[in-house]
């Protein structure tokens, strides 16, 4: 007997990017006006979150593998949204700032960014939107591997 795959709408991968694309379609949209992509975002928002911060630390929190951060780290150093120097401790470790422009940039699109947020909560409830997400957290605490 062949076993059979479950319908794609009870499918976990499937309905994960599903939900994804609904919630970044219009966070797309705003960043667009903002000249900024979606891991640019994530990075500054880390950044300013858990700044001063390394390169490794930042792809963890970003959900980025490091070759795609350095090169996301150029175009916003390049931007000057933040600047990265060699930490004086340890002449390896470089610690990457969010810089002035980078702050205004979050702060120029903070507003908006929450009203979706805000948006998504409300028409989910607040309580399954907070379960969603504590769901979410301990999905990404399970190892799959075993």
């Amino acid at each position: 007997m062949t076993k059979m795959m479950p319908a794609t709408d009870r499918s976990l991968p499937i309905a994960l990017l599903r939900a994804r694309e609904r919630v970044m379609g219009p966070i797309r949209a705003l960043l667009s006006g903002a000249g900024l992509t979606e891991q640019q975002w994530r990075v500054l928002r880390v950044v300013q979150e858990d700044g001063p911060i390394d390169p490794t630390q930042i792809a963890d929190k970003a959900c980025l593998l490091l070759p795609s951060l350095t090169r996301i780290l150029q175009k916003l150093e390049e931007k000057q949204l933040i600047s990265r120097a060699r930490d004086k401790e340890d002449r390896r470790r470089q610690v990457v700032r969010i810089a002035p422009a980078g702050e205004k940039v979050i702060a120029d699109n903070i507003e908006a960014s929450l009203e979706l947020m805000n948006r998504t909560r409300a028409k989910m409830g607040a309580e399954r939107y907070e379960a969603l997400l504590d769901l979410l957290n301990e999905l990404d605490q399970i190892d799959l591997s075993e």
